[in-house]
This record gives structure tokens, sequence and C-alpha cells, in this order.
């Protein structure tokens, strides 16, 4: 898979999971919601790794 690809999985996913961790929180589930937002917060964490190195490889190459 190459990084655009996977830099658009992370960020769809963590969309997802933010979305899911809200629809929680207004359940009042708030332990799952946490859990959520947390997996959340690592595809985000994930994605911004993923976009620097894509940044970083067509600085190099250009």
């Amino acid at each position: 898979m190459d990084i655009e690809a996977q830099i658009k999985l992370e960020s769809s996913t963590a969309a997802k999971l933010s979305k899911e961790a809200n629809r929680e929180f207004a359940a009042s589930n708030f332990a799952t919601g946490k859990a959520l937002m947390r997996q959340a917060y690592e595809a985000g964490l994930r994605c911004q790794s993923l976009i620097q190195q894509y940044n970083q490889s067509n600085t190099t190459s250009a």
C-alpha cells in the first residue's frame, strides 16, 4: 500500500472512531467513549507521522 493510501486510511479511521466515541459519550457510555477516543487519537498520530514522511519524501525527491 502506498503512503497516500495509508494516510487516507488512517484519517478515515480516526474520523470514524471519533464519531463512534461521540455517540457513546452521548449515550453516557463514558468508558467506551474514552477508549474509542483514545484509538481515534492514536490513528490521528499515525496519520500525522505518515504525512510528515510523505512531505519529506516529496521534498527530497524534487
